[in-house]
């Protein structure tokens, strides 16, 4: 891992990012394809939408208990390798063929222990991608890309390995993946912190009734919910386009390359402009995309394009929103923060677009979906502007 910068303690961040590398790498294998195995399994597009909206309604309340705990604990390490552990045991239960409601069962208790982990794992290593207290982008995208360039591989070869040899091995791959994160997950340095009785208790309550903290919710509610149609029903889509799953997975691997591409080098983006420009920025490019997507998936170049605008769509989003949580959330509030982050991010909208997605898919079709993406895209970049502004006034940060 020779990419990590000297400056940022190479030894102490190497661990973080093998572990997010091994996440994602699972994550690159299980989130693409869960929805194709789902439709192997004979399963229609609203079933396929309920179970996996399993993942998203997990996260509304499995980061924040999770998170709390932490933060109440210490234990953030210890934590990650319990739950990863539970996750892969769980996982076993794919294997066997007990009905819809045994998947969503074996799905809910997966997920409840898997929802929480990356943002438990950035709540351990904030200090080290910080410097004096003010989050580093550089330091952060040198570990995150590896994240990135496993979610890569994994899209990449499952893919391939699909298309020969069909979905019936799904089950195994997930057990197999979620083992490599329990390995990985052993790798962390193990660094207690002080129990939260050991510290005065930090409420987060006025936090959130700052406006720019609620508008700044706001706006990645909607972004994200927008971004769904991809994680949710992209392969979908372009499988009843007819393209192969080897294509299907050369597409997701040139999102995630172009995101790569973003977190090794947004060092010298990021300081172009203000956190709240971004956010209309990245936003505007959303639902540009999501258009595109819904309007010409049919014509590759036009797709190759919009996959490329991942770079911007998610991975400056995303940075940017690590450095807002961190910034409105530090010390004993940054898990809670991240926590957040995952329920109003990924957890609602999840929820939103697994139902309503599915239903809207089943009676006029998967375009449609992205072309309800490519709404709620506009709903962020209104959302972002209100966030701008604000923090454009003095004390704007604070709200």
């Amino acid at each position: 891992m020779s990419n990590l910068a000297p400056s940022a303690g190479a030894s102490a961040l190497a661990p973080f990012a093998l572990f997010s590398a091994s996440y994602f790498a699972h994550i690159g294998f299980f989130n693409p394809y869960l929805p194709l195995w789902l439709k192997d399994q004979g399963l229609g597009l609203f079933v396929i939408g309920l179970l996996t909206s399993v993942q998203a309604a997990t996260r509304l309340f499995a980061p924040y208990a999770w998170g709390a705990l932490s933060d109440r604990t210490g234990e953030r390490v210890k934590l990650l390798r319990f739950g990863s552990a539970v996750a892969a045991l769980a996982s076993i239960g794919l294997w066997f063929d007990g009905g819809v409601w045994w998947l969503a069962l074996v799905l809910l208790v997966t997920f409840t222990h898997t929802s929480a982990m990356m943002s438990m794992a950035e709540a351990a290593m904030a200090h080290l991608v910080s410097r004096d207290g003010v989050f580093d982008a550089r330091r952060y995208g040198r570990i995150r890309m590896w994240g990135s360039a496993g979610f890569l591989l994994m899209v990449f070869v499952a893919g391939l390995f699909f298309e020969r040899f069909g979905m019936s091995f799904f089950p195994a791959i997930t057990t197999l993946s979620l083992l490599v994160v329990v390995a990985s997950s052993w790798r962390l340095p193990d660094q207690p912190e002080p129990r939260q009785a050991e510290v005065a208790r930090v409420a987060v309550g006025p936090v959130l009734r700052q406006p720019v903290v609620r508008w700044f919710f706001a706006a990645m509610f909607f972004h994200i919910l927008s971004h769904m149609g991809i994680y949710v029903f992209f392969s979908l889509y372009l499988d009843s386009l007819g393209y192969s799953k080897t294509v299907i997975g050369l597409l997701w691997a040139l999102a995630v390359l172009a995101e790569i591409g973003w977190f090794y080098s947004q060092g010298r983006w990021m300081a172009a402009f203000s956190l709240g420009a971004w956010l209309v920025l990245t936003s505007a490019v959303t639902s540009l995309r999501m258009g595109v997507l819904a309007a010409g998936a049919n014509l590759l170049p036009l797709l190759l394009l919009s996959q490329l605008a991942h770079a911007l769509s998610f991975a400056a989003h995303h940075a940017t929103c690590i450095a807002l949580v961190s910034e409105y959330f530090p010390d004993r509030l940054r898990a809670r923060g991240q926590a957040l982050f995952t329920v109003v991010g990924y957890g609602l909208p999840g929820v939103l677009a697994g139902l309503a997605g599915g239903a809207l898919s089943s009676r006029y079709g998967l375009q449609a979906v992205f072309w309800a993406c490519a709404a709620t895209g506009v709903l962020a970049m209104a959302c972002s502007f209100r966030v701008w502004r604000l923090r454009s006034q003095p004390h704007g940060a604070a709200g």
